[in-house]
């Protein structure tokens, strides 16, 4: 028998650690972009420091650099979502980061040459690191959620994905401390900025190559052993190193099996042939189409956003000065965009979502980010054109972050790690988190030919996009405290199962 997971106090931290520092890394790499994306203008687009006032001119090419991260994302989670239910969670666990490093390394690394153009080589490594991205979202919410003690799993898998706010910070942070050790380099050259962002991206391989060493000595989760590789004492095992961080593979030993259906395309269509099964999926994807649609779409176009309100924009500057201090104002904007909504938003629902439900959590954000948007919209006129209350514009942004992470963000990430079959869960997450990116691929078209009429047009799409996630929330059935096994419809095996040897 398995131990009792659904009573067990805590997960083993050893998981929680090594998922939460590969978030960490995820976040920090796919919006270190959002500042780094205006030096890389500067040095290498025509527009010079017109890029910054007048984002449209090299246009095609900001897209390029925020679009490519989540295609490949969306293309890693399909891919990495697939193979970590076909050849196991272990076997891809690692894999992903040793991707990121590799892309991440080659962005250092980039510079144009006569057969090569910087920004076609940044586009194509962005991807490549997205893949990586992409593989980490499926594999890293399966295996929190398979080793969390039931009582516990919504606040460890939140936990895991609060990462992304604290990643970041991280990176606004790490962007303000080069940015201000560079001052006196930037003001007297602006060719200077080609060292700052390469500083800033490359930090980030950092966190990576701490994940990497620890995802390796992660074992498989005992439920993937006994559900789907159907070896019952091995997952025994597993099951130990919950409890003592004591990993032992049995070898060359006869291997008790447990009869559980097996996962093929056969059994998967059968399976979502149902509407009780495949409307969850829809559920689950659909909310979080329309969940990262406004999130990336702000939080990759922050610094942009910042800039086109005038929100801490210098007034009158030398062309040095000013590029220096927009910068530094960038960095500080997400700063203050991190601590006063994204960081905040994780602690509620961390602190919440083991005690009021994830299905309550995410009608209340996407319901209070529906009216968030329409007044961000409606009112953008009176905010921002007429420079009345700017000020007031980015607190109704700080609160959108808020309800977001205090939202679906958070509970988009974790109803797919529960909801599904232990054979499936991380396929169904997978296709659940590319459905996602495909609204974040969205909102950075809506976002390429961003102007301040468009934006007050774009918060309104936003608000609509928040107000059909109500609907699909309603499809979802209620997680709280509920085994694994229950909610997927795979009762214990003691009951339903027969157990043989084979040799």
């Amino acid at each position: 028998m398995l131990p009792p997971m659904s009573v067990c106090p805590e997960s083993h931290p050893a998981s929680q650690l090594a998922a939460g520092v590969g978030f960490l890394t995820d976040s920090y790499d796919l919006f270190a972009i959002s500042i780094c994306a205006q030096m890389i203008e500067i040095i290498y687009s025509q527009s010079g420091t017109a890029g910054l006032a007048n984002p449209s001119l090299a246009n095609h090419l900001d897209f390029g650099l925020k679009v490519a991260s989540p295609i490949g994302t969306l293309l890693g989670q399909l891919v990495f979502g697939w193979a970590a239910d076909i050849l196991g969670r272990k076997k891809m666990y690692g894999f992903e980061l040793i991707l990121i490093l590799v892309a991440t390394f080659g962005q250092v690394l980039a510079g144009n040459a006569y057969g090569a153009d910087i920004y076609g080589v940044l586009i194509t490594y962005r991807f490549l690191m997205g893949i990586g991205i992409g593989g980490d979202y499926p594999i890293s919410a399966i295996i929190t959620s398979e080793f969390a003690a039931t009582l516990f799993r919504g606040r460890m898998m939140n936990a895991v994905f609060a990462m992304q706010a604290v990643g970041q910070l991280f990176a606004a942070l790490v962007s303000l401390s080069v940015i201000t050790a560079f001052r006196s380099r930037i003001i007297a050259n602006q060719n200077s900025l080609d060292q700052v962002w390469r500083v800033i991206i490359g930090l980030g391989m950092i966190p990576a190559a701490l994940a990497t060493y620890a995802r390796l000595k992660i074992p498989e989760p005992p439920r993937f052993t006994m559900d789907v590789e159907r070896n019952l004492e091995q997952a025994e095992q597993d099951a130990d190193f919950v409890a003592t961080g004591r990993f032992e593979r049995i070898e060359d030993r006869p291997v008790v099996e447990v009869n559980m259906p097996k996962a093929s395309k056969r059994d998967f269509i059968k399976y979502n042939s149902k509407w009780k099964n495949v409307k969850v999926l829809i559920g689950t994807s659909w909310s979080w189409l329309a969940q990262d649609i406004a999130f990336y779409g702000l939080a990759l176009n922050s610094s942009v956003i910042l800039n086109e309100i005038g929100f801490g924009s210098p007034k009158t500057l030398s062309e040095p000065d000013y590029i220096y201090v927009t910068l530094r104002n960038s960095a500080i904007g997400n700063i203050i965009l991190a601590l006063a909504g994204l960081i905040p938003g994780f602690i509620a629902s961390f602190v919440l979502i083991d005690v009021w439900g994830r299905k309550p959590i995410q009608f209340l954000g996407f319901g209070m980010l529906t009216i968030i948007f329409l007044c961000m919209g409606l009112g953008f006129d009176v905010m921002v054109e007429r420079n009345r209350s700017i000020h007031a514009f980015v607190f109704l942004y700080c609160l959108s972050n808020f309800f977001q992470n205090f939202g679906p963000n958070s509970t988009t990430f974790i109803i797919p790690g529960e909801v599904f079959p232990t054979r499936y869960r991380s396929t169904s997450h997978g296709v659940s988190a590319a459905s996602g990116k495909l609204g974040a691929i969205i909102a950075q078209i809506i976002f390429s030919r961003l102007s301040k009429d468009g934006l007050k047009v774009i918060l309104l799409v936003f608000a609509g996009f928040m107000f059909t996630g109500i609907f699909s929330t309603m499809l979802l059935p209620e997680t709280m405290g509920i085994s694994l096994e229950t909610l997927s419809g795979e009762e214990d095996p003691e009951d339903e199962y027969m157990h043989h040897e084979m040799n």
